[in-house]
């Protein structure tokens, strides 16, 4: 079967704003990394009200007012931190400094979102989970290509409606394109918190969510720099196996080999098992088609389906961690899943073996 057909395999309407223009208030603080716009247009798109901007570097600042007209300057980040009518800030500092700055957003009072990896070390991770604890305000994550791409949110509303059975395993491949122009602290590992907890923290964060797991251990996990000596800070190569809580188990690769000849970033792709079938993910391109981004097949006992997500399903997951903001629960996302996954990446990468360097 060429295309999907049935109630069954169709996607969930696209979700509407869920506020009202004013309704909620959020600012972005720390824009060392790009993701800071798809955080800022995901949390608009659903209603949210961006109000303030506020980084060290005047350019960053420069770009970022380029894409989002009509934010406010901050002269400092206290001026941000002490507007009473901020209810979120969605941040993409340096990766190692991020924890620091949730910590400061939420004694101020206010929820943090902050870009993936959300923290670098184990100190980090067990003074985050102690100020959300004391605090009782958010320390969100941004696990992007999941919550930011259709293809994912496709194929967890299939997997909740029980297409493939009981997941039972969940594989994922993460490569990206090194490129040119990246930052000094990209290539330090005590600031960008090696592959494992960088790009790897995407693909343990789906692991578990597609699984319905609440934690797990790693069982095995490497890393290596193959092919890039001049910078001996990076990784470029990286892999780990976990076993789940609830029994299923999980593998992730991740790299920065994407070929020049790709059209795109990065050949990412998730594959999820089932006791009744299975799902493949070609989420930014499907090679050698047209077919472009948001690539969802799905094999089970009524037969194959090839589902175009994109454009048809949306991001649910901004609206929904705008109302957990505003009501205290946690329908986007908990708590303690977004520390799991964060846990996963940090451990992977401590206990890592290192296959070259």
């Amino acid at each position: 079967m060429s295309n999907a057909s049935g109630a069954q395999y169709a996607p969930d309407p696209i979700p509407a704003p869920v506020v009202e223009d004013g309704e909620f208030v959020f600012a972005a603080i720390g824009l060392d990394h790009g993701h800071i716009h798809g955080m800022t247009g995901g949390l608009a798109s659903a209603g949210g009200t961006l109000r303030w901007v506020y980084d060290p570097d005047p350019a960053k600042v420069a770009a970022f007012v380029e894409q989002h007209p009509g934010v406010q300057v901050a002269r400092s980040e206290t001026e941000v931190l002490d507007d009473p009518e901020v209810r979120l800030v969605a941040g993409a500092a340096v990766t190692s400094e991020r924890c620091a700055l949730g910590l400061r957003v939420m004694e101020a009072g206010k929820d943090y979102f902050t870009d993936k990896a959300p923290l670098t070390t184990l100190e980090q991770l067990q003074a985050a989970r102690e100020a959300t604890a004391r605090t009782g305000q958010k320390y969100a994550v941004y696990y992007s290509e999941r919550i930011h791409v259709e293809a994912a949110v496709l194929a967890g509303q299939l997997i909740e409606r029980g297409a493939i059975g009981r997941v039972i395993q969940v594989q994922g491949l993460g490569p990206h394109r090194l490129g040119t122009g990246r930052p000094d602290w990209f290539f330090e590992k005590e600031k960008y918190g090696g592959i494992l907890c960088d790009i790897g923290s995407h693909n343990f964060e789906q692991m578990l969510h597609f699984a319905g797991a609440k934690g797990g251990e790693v069982a095995y996990s490497a890393i290596g720099n193959f092919a890039h000596p001049q910078h001996p800070g990076l990784d470029d190569f990286g892999e780990a196996s976990i076993v789940m809580d609830n029994g299923a188990s999980g593998y992730c690769r991740v790299d920065w080999f994407t070929p020049d000849g790709l059209r795109t970033w990065g050949d990412g792709r998730t594959f999820i098992l089932g006791t009744e079938g299975y799902i493949e993910l070609r989420k930014y391109i499907n090679i050698g088609t047209d077919d472009g981004a948001g690539n969802v097949f799905l094999v089970n006992g009524e037969g194959e389906r090839h589902i175009q997500a994109d454009g048809t399903v949306g991001y649910p997951f901004f609206g929904q961690l705008i109302l957990d903001c505003l009501e205290r629960t946690e329908n986007a996302m908990t708590q303690e899943h977004a520390f799991a996954a964060a846990e996963l990446s940090v451990r992977a990468q401590l206990g890592a073996r290192v296959l070259a360097g």
